[in-house]
């Protein structure tokens, strides 16, 4: 059996065979971490060994999960029962990650996403992204990596979710904060400009927030992972610039010249102070 702190390879040896799989629940789960059964995870991966792997260690966190081995089959598997995340791999056959994630984001399902790839280039890492991905791993990665990863996920997911069922503590929290037209209210986790509500995903609300929170405070694309996401590790600040790319989408009127989130060159991005 694969060793729970095992990192995942670049490129496993040999390819396992097409089709869902599961691997029984890792024993000895604490009652803190049985609670997290509750959230239900899709796993697509087309290397066996790897998606054992993953499974293993996503049970032995206390997660329910169901594991699939091409992009159709996951596809097929949120028409069944929507997953509350879900891990795709960018690479597999029948439909790769891309494909699934930009299809269920044309469905509207805001499902926090996250891509593994082996491929290191810039291109691959931005596409995944703009096609809604919430975050994505390189191979070779730790499996704590990716069990911190997916918490922050499900963290954000779970308060924007009861924020906008109006749950047990979504009336209390800090004030709204207003900048123009720009409304953001923590406690509810809603955005409008001009009066109107805005779709934004967990992160994304996460992001202007920590933006209007500070106004006219500039930050570094590394500060804003720290910040933000919760790590800071080269080569993953396309995460920043592609976020603030889909937050201008939504927020600003011309999102090629905007005026609430700006860009500082050579320093990094800020929100605009708040007219007097």
């Amino acid at each position: 059996m694969p060793d729970m702190a095992t990192t995942v390879p670049s490129a496993p040896a040999l390819p396992g065979p097409a089709g869902p799989s599961a691997l029984p629940s890792h024993p000895g789960r604490s009652q803190a971490v049985a609670a997290a059964a509750a959230a239900h995870i899709l796993v697509a991966e087309d290397q066996a060994d790897i998606r054992d792997l993953i499974v293993l260690n996503l049970q032995g966190a206390g997660y329910e999960v169901h594991a699939v081995a091409d992009g159709a089959a996951a596809l097929a598997s949120q028409a069944e029962r929507a997953s509350d995340l879900l891990v795709l791999d960018l690479m597999m056959p029948a439909l790769d990650g891309l494909e699934v994630c930009k299809a269920l984001r044309a469905r509207g399902r805001a499902t926090p996403i996250l891509m593994l790839t082996a491929k290191a280039t810039e291109l691959d890492r931005v596409l995944g992204l703009e096609l809604g991905a919430d975050d994505y791993l390189t191979k070779p990665f730790s499996m704590a990596e990716l069990l911190a990863r997916v918490k922050a996920l499900l963290r954000r997911a779970e308060l924007l979710r009861v924020a906008q069922q109006g749950g047990a503590g979504a009336a209390a929290g800090a004030a709204p904060i207003v900048n123009g037209e720009l409304e953001i209210h923590p406690a509810r986790r809603e955005v409008r400009v001009a009066g109107r509500v805005l779709e934004l995903t967990a992160l994304e609300f996460d992001l202007l927030l920590h933006f209007a929170s500070h106004p006219g405070r500039v930050f570094s694309r590394a500060q804003l992972l720290d910040a933000v996401w919760g790590y800071s590790h080269e080569g993953y600040e396309h995460t920043v610039t592609t976020h603030i790319n889909r937050v201008r989408a939504k927020v600003e009127a011309d999102p090629m010249r905007p005026k609430f989130v700006l860009t500082v060159r050579g320093a990094g991005y800020k929100m605009r102070d708040a007219p007097r």
